[in-house]
């Protein structure tokens, strides 16, 4: 039976360079001869998929109003617990390592500024925490800088104030859940080759050393 793999987490604000950096490491690991897998939240499924319409508010209210901060945070809560059901879980089981762009941190950060952190701890109670967190730090106006080259229109949480409000909300939240969240904090202020090289190096360290 194969040894379970471990769960690596990239959080980050966006522009932060965390899909950019879960795809390189999903990569190298892969080089190395260590079987990985790249994912992300919100997932590729049907409760992901609504949450993604919303964030680019192309789904609203009959009155055209956003989904309200509780709604929202319920659906990251619900896809979170079918994405680990019906994809993270299993790969783990068969000895893949999942790299995960965001996860529950995430939701502290982005819905925890809109609400009462403690409401969205608890509506993620039952998400088991990962083996290792990738926090990619950058400011709110680096991200903003990076974000502006994209093509795509800006989302619901990518408005400058909201980042830097996110931002403290990740500091806080990552050093509350440091112990279980295990959690690496890099400076994504670099090139993303220097980046990435951290990343691996502590990825490395989740891994079970060889019998």
């Amino acid at each position: 039976m194969p040894t379970r793999a471990p769960f690596i987490v990239f959080e980050g604000l966006d522009g932060a360079g965390t899909t950019t950096q879960a795809q390189r490491l999903v990569e190298a690991l892969n080089r190395e001869g260590r079987p990985a897998h790249f994912t992300r939240e919100p997932s590729d499924g049907p409760i992901g998929t609504l949450i993604r319409q919303a964030l680019s508010r192309r789904l609203v209210l009959p009155d055209g109003r956003r989904l309200t901060p509780g709604t929202l945070a319920l659906l990251f809560a619900a896809d979170r617990t079918d994405h680990l059901a019906a994809e993270i879980e299993p790969l783990l089981e068969r000895g893949i390592c999942v790299v995960c762009d965001r996860y529950v941190l995430s939701s502290i950060a982005y819905q925890g500024q809109e609400l009462e952190p403690d409401f969205v701890r608890t509506i993620n109670a039952t998400a088991p925490p990962p083996d290792l967190t990738l926090f990619i730090r950058v400011t709110p106006e680096t991200a903003l800088t990076r974000r502006a080259g994209r093509s795509l229109g800006e989302e619901l949480y990518e408005a400058l104030e909201t980042q830097r409000r996110v931002a403290r909300r990740y500091d806080a939240a990552t050093s509350e859940a440091d112990a279980t969240h295990r959690v690496a904090t890099i400076d994504g202020e670099r090139s993303i080759e220097e980046v990435a090289r951290d990343c691996l190096v502590r990825a490395h360290g989740a891994f079970p050393a060889p019998a």
